[in-house]
């Protein structure tokens, strides 16, 4: 991952100009995310400009990336896509298109070059993981904590392993409820080299180490599975820390000004993006061609970070993001792929889940049912 070509620094004003796929469009499209302050940001900086020059087209949102590829699945099999256009993690871009449920493109014909005529594929560079995915983002996992919650005498926690503390950290911790992020952390907290962890992971010996660490912390874990739980019970004082995307802690600190800070060590750096469905009737599949067109030139993916602490995923993005739309803080030292906050990465393996991610899920659950 190219991350120096994510570093944020001053912002300037240069748009590519959105071009039409087809006369004969549909005057609607129905585009699935996450909600929460994410799907705000692309609402925000994609949905509400191009229905600024495109008011005939009614934009509706459903809420159901964490479910898209059970979803897309069922749709499949029904012989009835509803989706338009679906906002996924990489690893699940994949899996979607190794299963042919997502439509593979030629980022020269579907995305806008740079403004100073770099190629959409060179400015997007390896971050096209999948002929199926087009990158949006690059966020991060990690964890925040209350500030008021550290213990008398005790250095605020800041590092990964800190969380498997329970003596020198007490209180609930708060994690996703899925293998995901979570094994990886658990290994790297009981000695496995970062180098070697995905290694260690594709073997069910590696596997029972990872869940045989988490179990130390078992009792003091409140499971999540939306983005929003974690600021939540961080901001109620229901757990002490806990892991959510970097937006969202994002949110919960500079925009609700809670008493939470960031922990940045080991954060998982991971990737958001659209696919588009494979088997959309061609006037729906023009109106989302000239959509993604527009939402990821240059400047759309820069307003985005405007709203929201993620790295645009254009290298020619970068240089146009400046400050937060409505608080007027610089973004950049918020951003984890921010020097200060990148010194100890995790970089997520988009394959290795998407071979494993069925079976590991699996162990998992039963693990969390024990």
């Amino acid at each position: 991952m190219k991350l120096k070509s994510l570093m944020l620094t001053t912002s300037a004003a240069l748009v590519a100009a959105p071009v039409a796929f087809a006369q004969d469009m549909a005057d609607s499209m129905t585009l699935v995310s996450w909600g929460g302050a994410y799907q705000n940001s692309q609402v925000k900086a994609y949905a509400e400009p191009y229905q600024a020059e495109h008011s005939e087209v009614e934009i509706v949102w459903d809420e159901s990336s964490a479910e898209a590829v059970a979803k897309l699945r069922a749709m499949n099999e029904a012989g009835n896509i509803t989706w338009d256009l679906v906002d996924v993690v990489a690893a699940d871009a994949i899996r979607l298109c190794d299963e042919g449920l997502a439509m593979e493109y030629d980022p020269e014909e579907l995305l806008a070059p740079a403004p100073d005529g770099t190629s959409a594929e060179d400015d997007f560079g390896d971050l096209l993981v999948s002929d199926c995915f087009i990158p949006q983002i690059v966020y991060s996992t990690t964890f925040g904590y209350r500030t008021d919650m550290v213990p008398e005498g005790a250095e605020p926690p800041s590092e990964i392993c800190d969380v498997f503390d329970l003596e020198t950290y007490p209180g609930k911790r708060a994690l996703e409820k899925r293998p995901i992020n979570n094994m990886e952390w658990a290994l790297l907290c009981d000695g496995v080299a970062k180098e070697e962890v995905y290694d260690v992971l594709e073997t069910p010996e590696g596997q029972d180490q990872a869940l045989a660490k988490l179990d130390e912390i078992k009792d003091e874990v409140i499971w999540w599975s939306a983005g929003a739980d974690t600021p939540q019970l961080l901001a109620d004082g229901e757990v002490f820390m806990g892991s959510t995307y970097n937006g969202r802690l994002f949110s919960v600190i500079e925009e609700q000004d809670q008493p939470v800070a960031m922990m940045w060590d080991a954060q998982v750096f991971d990737l958001d993006g659209w696919i588009i469905p494979e088997g959309l009737p061609e006037d729906r599949l023009a109106r989302v061609k000239d959509f993604v067109y527009f939402a990821t030139d240059t400047q759309r993916l820069a307003d985005q970070a405007a709203y929201i602490s993620y790295g645009p995923a254009r290298e020619s993005s970068a240089p146009l993001v400046g400050e937060h739309a409505e608080l007027g803080i610089d973004m950049g030292p918020h951003m984890p792929t921010d020097p200060d906050n990148a010194e100890n990465t995790f970089v997520y393996n988009y394959e290795f889940w998407a071979d494993y991610r069925d079976d590991i899920d699996a162990k998992f659950q039963a693990w969390l049912a024990q």
